[in-house]
């Protein structure tokens, strides 16, 4: 049915009134609704029987780019950009971020916004500001219509984004109560990474996996239960077999070759989903976010490239479907301040260097603590790990520099100094380690020298960070398929809701 002009107006500004914070930071109502109805009265949309939302957590532009530029040096070398599914898409909009008390925000309030319309505190999730009322999100209200609903994600399913789509929580860390609720919103298709807290916080409640499978899920967790899925299949959670941090997926970086990844979730996500009354499947590639925090380049563009590939699982999917899919990627903040561009290498980028690191910060973490436990802090010597940090970074100390792949691999003495210091800081037990204002700025609560040698890495490459936290730059919303013009512009991440509400005419 074709959305007209005067409906999709009028549908539009009910959904935008009122949309005022009550915290700290005062956002005003019907924000960035001219650029929207205008759109609408130049044509007509028709209302998408498909529709994926992808969600590249701590995703802004630069990662994009960084992905972009790595592909494109490793592939083909010189000043080239690699080709990203998303960079093809023909639509780009630009959102702001902040929430109703910062313009730093988490996860939880900002998937929030994307997923319910609404600014509301940091660590809460589907709630309205007040922290009483409860908006309807828009997976809420395409269940209502007949639409099958998907939750894909690459971190714990009860985690802030994922969760944003099917719970309502006042904090982020009752995962209890919101795997809980999973069971019960009825949705179709659960998938990615496993539950947090099963058993509750002091591990003493019924087993959340128990519930769910009262509720009439099928959990899976094998490569062969999950591969064989399909839309006979009835409600679904299915698990990656391997699993890694805080119950995610292993970051690409680590993951083998026969290992499930983030476009298998979504292929059979659509195998499950596909029916005659239409999908929408929201897709989290959440270990971005994680690799941003750690200040880990390597793990953050692969992971970036991981939720480009599924990203074309859907663009083959639509093309198959060209008139009745909607695709919309987006990121729900950025992290770790990362830059294109390093004050020691001015105008000069070499991230051809990056390549030379074969696994995330978690793995290399795992390398030391084995070290660690062969041995005492006072007979601990960095040449014993050298060889690691060579096999896994491609770095080399000065000394050993005619062993260097590259050159530009070879450490400065002030850099072999930084990796000495920060190996004393890693060899010591957590709390006898030096806890001050330089240690948090060097180190930023991660393990000394794994941070330490992501850091020289990536400088060397011309990647620089600003934080370990997040910060609050607007987002990239890209879009393709029916309706995919009212995403651009520049507006408020609530406006992503309001546009899907608009053009799908729900109430």
């Amino acid at each position: 049915m074709k959305l007209s002009k005067k409906i999709f107006a009028a549908i539009l500004c009910t959904a935008l009134v009122g949309i005022t914070a009550v915290g700290t930071i005062a956002v005003p109502a019907r924000a960035n609704t001219t650029n929207i109805v205008q759109s609408a009265k130049e044509q007509t949309y028709k209302k998408p029987k498909y529709i994926f939302n992808f969600i590249g957590d701590g995703m802004s532009y630069v990662q994009v780019n960084s992905a972009q530029i790595y592909k494109g040096v490793t592939e083909k070398g010189g000043i080239n950009l690699g080709k990203l599914a998303v960079s093809q898409f023909p639509v780009c909009g630009s959102a702001t971020t902040q929430d109703s008390t910062s313009f730093a925000p988490d996860s939880a309030s900002t998937a929030t916004a994307i997923s319910s319309g609404v600014k509301t505190h940091s660590g809460v999730i589907g709630y309205n500001a007040d922290k009483q009322t409860k908006p309807e999100s828009i997976t809420e209200k395409l269940k209502k219509e007949g639409y099958k609903i998907g939750i894909v994600s690459s971190v714990s399913i009860d985690h802030a984004t994922p969760a944003a789509f099917y719970a309502h929580a006042v904090s982020r860390k009752d995962m209890y109560d919101i795997a809980l609720q999973l069971a019960d919103s009825n949705f179709d298709y659960f998938a990615g990474g496993s539950l947090v807290q099963p058993n509750g916080k002091n591990g003493d409640q019924k087993s959340a996996f128990e519930i769910i499978k009262e509720k009439g899920y099928n959990i899976v967790d094998t490569k062969e239960e999950i591969l064989s899925l399909n839309s006979e299949s009835g409600k679904v959670y299915a698990i990656n077999p391997e699993l890694q941090d805080s119950q995610a997926m292993s970051y690409d970086l680590d993951a083998s070759k026969d290992s499930i990844r983030l476009k298998d979730f979504v292929e059979k996500g659509i195998d499950v989903l596909n029916n005659e009354d239409g999908f929408f499947m929201m897709v989290e590639g959440g270990k971005i976010d994680w690799a941003g925090h750690a200040n880990d380049a390597r793990s953050n563009i692969q992971d970036v490239i991981a939720l480009d590939e599924a990203i074309g699982v859907a663009v083959d999917f639509a093309k198959k479907h060209p008139e009745e899919t909607l695709i919309i990627v987006t990121g729900d903040h950025e992290t770790g301040g990362m830059t294109i561009g390093y004050s020691i290498t001015g105008y000069n980028t070499a991230f051809n260097l990056l390549a030379n690191q074969d696994m995330s910060y978690v793995a290399f973490d795992e390398l030391l603590a084995e070290y660690k436990k062969g041995t005492t802090a006072d007979k601990a010597k960095i040449e014993d790990v050298l060889p690691l940090i060579k096999k896994h970074f491609g770095l080399v100390s000065p000394s050993n520099a005619a062993s260097a792949k590259d050159s530009a691999l070879v450490l400065t003495e002030y850099e072999y100094n930084k990796l000495k210091d920060a190996f004393a800081q890693t060899m010591k037990d957590s709390s006898e380690r030096t806890n001050n204002q330089e240690t948090g700025i060097l180190y930023g609560g991660y393990e000394p020298l794994t941070v330490t040698l992501t850091h020289i890495l990536n400088n060397k490459a011309g990647i620089g960070w600003t934080s370990y936290a997040h910060t609050g730059v607007p987002v990239p919303v890209y879009a393709m398929g029916e309706g995919a013009e009212l995403f651009s512009g520049a507006y408020d991440n609530t406006d992503i809701f309001n546009k899907l509400v608009a053009l799908c005419e729900l109430k």
